[in-house]
């Protein structure tokens, strides 16, 4: 009977442990690099920043940036330049906190930036100033 339930007891603690270690292992997953990623959604907004945390139905970015797109006409013709600026959240109109959850259905993919990405330098270059 002891024997039993001492068997008993080392495979509930080890499928508790195994739970535990597999539920670290995939909340960390995307935040291995500790660097920015970029988060691209179903409407065609990226977000860059830092990913913290996710849930069953949410990821948690903070340090948030986007691009934002300044269209004006070239002198001299008729032709549309694209300017894209990198901005950071929390000026607009709103007041948005530095703290965004995105619920993953609206999540097409998520990259790590490289330190060495256009992106990651002007984020440095932002908070150089």
């Amino acid at each position: 009977m002891k024997t039993k339930t001492l068997i008993a007891s080392v495979v509930i603690v080890i499928i508790i442990l195994a739970g535990a270690a597999g539920y670290l292992w995939w909340t960390t997953d995307e935040m291995k690099t500790g660097g920015y990623q970029a988060i691209f959604l179903t409407n065609g907004q990226v977000y860059f920043g830092r990913l913290t945390s996710k849930s069953d139905d949410y990821l948690v970015l903070t340090d948030i940036y986007y691009l934002q797109a300044n269209k004006s006409l070239q002198s001299g013709n008729d032709a549309e330049k694209q300017d894209l600026a990198l901005v950071k959240l929390g000026n607009e109109l709103h007041g948005p906190t530095d703290r965004m959850e995105i619920n993953k259905d609206n999540v097409l993919f998520i990259e790590d930036l490289s330190e060495t990405s256009k992106v990651a330098e002007a984020i440095k270059n932002y908070k150089a100033k």
